[in-house]
C-alpha cells in the first residue's frame, strides 16, 4: 500500500474505541466484581487486539442502584473498583501502551444519595436548594396534587416528576426515580461540573463519553410535551419530547463543554455524546452554525438497523452527507444497554464477521463493546432475577414468556455478564472459588479469548487483523469514502487517501456473488477463507464472495479500469 505523507490530524479521528464495563471485565481481588486493577491487568490483551482507545463505563462512588450511572461523587472511585490512585495508574499504564483513555460522565443527574441532593431536598433555602430541578405541584380538578406538567421519564412508563415531602415540591428525574436531574441553569452547578471535568483532564484523561447528553437541559417554562407517540433513536415514545430532548440550550452546552476541553489543547481531548434524534439534529451537537460542539456522537440508527445491504448502504450514504469530513460518523453495533449483535443476528457468525469488516473499514470511529470481538451473546436472565433496575418497572406489565421473545432485551444484565477470557473455572474474570456478580455466559467454557487467539480463523483474529490493517492504511483510517454500484445484496465502497485506494465489498445475501474489480486489484483480507480474487478467461478480474462474506482489496489508482 502507498503511504503518503500525512498532515497531522487529531488522534480521535482515526482511532478505534473499546468499551469496558468495569464491573464485568476483570476481577483482581476475587470478590466477583471487576475492578480497575483488573482492567490494568488486561491492557496487554487490548494492545494485542489493536484498539486505539478505551472507554470505561462509570466507576465513580455510587450506591450502584443503576450500576454506577447513579453517581454519588464524581471525584472519587467506588470502593469495589479501587481508588483514585488506581484510576491514575490505569491512565498512566494505558498511555504507556499507546492507548487513549475515555471516562464515562453522567452529567444529567446524580444519585439521590449524593451529598448535594441530600442537602437540596432538606429545605427550600439551603445552599444547594437550587442545584436540582424543583417545581411546585399543580392542583387537579378534584383538588388532588398533580405533577408540574405531563413529562414522562426516558423509559416512558412513569412520570418524570417525584414528590419530596421535605420541600413539598416535585423534583425532576428524567431517567429513574433515584436519579434527580441537576439544574444546569444554576451557575454554581455549571462551574462545579466544569471544574470536575478539568480535574480529570489534568490527570491525563483523553476525553469523555457523555451519557444521555441531549436530555440535560429541558424547557425552562416547563411546557407540556405534545401527546403524539413517536420513535426516537429507534425506541418508542408515548409523547413527542419537544421540550425535554435536544433543546437549544443543549447545543449551547455542547459548545461550552468543548471550550473546557480545548483549554487542554484543541483536538487533544475528545467528547463523544450519547444523543438521540434525526441525523440533522445529531450533527448540530458536533457543529452548530459557526460553533464547535462535541467531537462526535453515536449513530444508533446503525445499531438498530436490520441486517441487509440496502439498509446499510442507505445509512452510509446518509451519514456521509450529514457528517462530511472533518466530522466523523461513529459506528456501533452493541453496548452495555442493547442486545448483543450476534444474538440479534440469530447466532450467525458469518454475519457478525461481515459487520466487523464494515465497521472497521467505514469512514468514522468504530466503537467495540467488550466481548464483541469473540462473539459473546446474551445470557438469558429472568426479569425477576435482575440486578438492573429497569426490569422492575416492566415486571408487572410484561409476562416472562413474552419478555423472552423480545428482540431487544429489557434486562440489561443479559449483555453485561462477565468477560470470557479463558476456559478455567473463573474464566479468567475471577478466582475459581468466587461467585461473579452476574452469571457467566452459557458458552463461556468454549467461547473465550484464549481459545480464539490460538485459532487464526476465529472472530478475535479477524478483529485483530482488521484493526492492524486499519492502522497501517491511511486510506482506511482517515481517507475519503465513495459508495460504488453493486448487486442488490452487496455493499461496496472505496476508501482513498493520496494514491492509496482500498475497496470493500460485502455480500449480505444468501447466494454467492461476484463483483468486478480493476485488473491490478489484490485481496488484503477476507472474512472467510473462501473469499478470493480471480481472472476469467477474458482476463477480467473478479472478487468471488460466498453468502455473508466480505473482502477488503488493494486497488491501486494507476491500475487499468475494468474492461466492459
Amino acid at each position: 500500500m502507498a503511504r503518503p505523507n500525512d498532515t497531522p490530524m487529531p488522534w480521535w479521528q482515526s482511532t478505534t474505541i473499546y468499551q469496558i464495563y468495569p464491573r464485568s471485565f476483570a476481577d483482581s481481588n476475587g470478590d466477583g466484581i471487576g475492578d480497575l486493577p483488573g482492567v490494568i491487568d488486561k491492557l496487554d490483551d487490548l494492545e494485542a487486539l489493536g484498539v486505539g482507545a478505551i472507554w470505561l463505563s462509570p466507576f465513580f462512588r455510587s450506591p450502584q442502584r443503576d450500576v454506577g450511572y447513579d453517581v454519588a461523587d464524581y471525584r472519587d472511585v467506588a470502593a469495589e473498583y479501587g481508588t483514585v490512585d488506581d484510576a491514575q495508574r490505569l491512565i498512566d499504564e494505558a498511555h504507556g501502551r499507546g492507548l487513549k483513555v475515555l471516562f464515562d460522565l453522567v452529567l444529567n443527574h446524580t444519585s439521590d444519595q449524593h451529598r448535594w441532593f441530600v442537602e437540596s431536598r432538606s429545605s427550600r433555602d439551603n445552599a444547594k436548594a437550587d442545584w436540582y430541578v424543583w417545581a411546585d405541584a399543580r392542583t387537579g380538578r378534584n383538588g388532588k396534587r398533580m405533577p408540574p406538567n405531563n413529562w414522562r421519564s426516558e423509559l416512558q412508563i412513569e412520570r418524570a416528576w417525584r414528590w419530596c415531602e421535605e420541600r413539598q415540591q416535585y423534583y425532576l428525574a428524567s431517567f429513574l426515580d433515584f436519579q434527580p436531574d441537576l439544574n444546569w441553569r444554576n451557575p454554581e452547578v455549571r462551574a462545579e461540573m466544569f471544574d470536575m471535568v478539568r480535574m480529570w483532564l489534568r490527570r491525563g484523561v483523553d476525553g469523555f463519553r457523555l451519557d444521555i447528553f441531549g436530555s440535560i437541559m429541558q424547557d425552562e417554562a416547563l411546557r407540556n410535551n405534545p401527546r403524539r407517540p413517536t420513535f426516537v433513536g429507534g425506541l418508542p415514545r408515548l409523547q413527542t419530547p419537544t421540550y425535554t430532548l435536544n433543546t437549544e440550550e443543549n447545543f449551547a452546552l455542547a459548545a461550552e463543554l468543548r471550550a473546557v476541553c480545548d483549554e487542554f489543547g484543541p483536538g487533544e481531548r475528545v467528547l463523544l455524546g450519547e444523543v438521540f434524534g434525526s441525523e440533522a439534529t445529531l450533527a448540530r451537537y458536533v457543529r452548530d452554525g459557526d460553533r464547535d460542539g462535541l467531537h462526535a456522537v453515536f449513530l444508533f440508527e446503525w445499531l438498530a438497523a436490520r441486517y441487509g445491504a440496502r439498509n446499510y448502504s442507505g445509512l452510509i450514504e446518509k451519514f456521509e452527507a450529514q457528517f462530511p469530513a472533518p466530522m466523523q460518523p461513529t459506528y456501533v453495533v452493541e453496548n452495555h444497554d442493547r442486545t448483543r449483535s450476534l444474538s440479534r443476528l440469530g447466532g450467525d457468525e458469518r454475519k457478525a464477521r461481515v459487520l466487523a469488516a464494515l465497521m472497521l473499514t467505514l469512514r468514522g470511529i468504530p466503537v467495540i463493546y467488550q466481548g464483541q470481538e469473540i462473539g459473546m451473546v446474551n445470557r438469558y436472565i429472568p426479569l425477576a432475577e435482575a440486578v438492573d433496575p429497569i426490569p422492575g418497572l416492566f415486571r408487572r406489565l410484561l409476562p416472562e414468556a413474552l419478555n423472552k421473545r423480545l428482540p431487544e432485551r429489557l434486562n440489561r444484565d443479559e449483555v453485561r455478564v462477565p468477560m470470557q477470557w479463558n476456559g478455567d473455572a473463573g474464566h479468567g474474570f475471577t478466582d475459581a472459588a468466587a461467585t461473579p456478580w452476574l452469571p457467566f455466559g452459557l458458552d463461556a467454557a468454549t467461547r473465550h479469548v484464549a481459545a480464539q487467539r490460538e485459532d487464526p480463523t476465529s472472530l478475535w483474529c479477524l478483529y485483530r487483523d482488521l484493526l492492524a490493517m486499519r492502522r497501517a492504511s491511511p486510506a482506511v483510517s482517515h481517507g475519503s469514502l465513495r459508495l460504488l454500484d453493486s448487486a442488490a445484496d452487496v455493499v461496496a465502497f472505496a476508501r482513498q487517501h493520496g494514491d492509496e485506494r482500498v475497496l470493500v465489498v460485502a455480500n449480505l445475501g444468501d447466494a454467492a456473488v461476484t463483483h468486478r474489480v480493476d485488473d491490478a486489484t489484490t485481496l488484503l483480507l477476507g472474512t472467510d477463507v473462501g473469499v478470493r480474487v480471480h481472472d476469467d478467461p477474458s482476463g477480467a478480474r473478479w472478487v468471488a464472495l460466498a453468502p455473508h462474506t466480505a473482502a477488503i482489496l488493494d486497488a491501486p489508482l494507476l491500475a487499468a479500469p475494468p474492461r466492459r
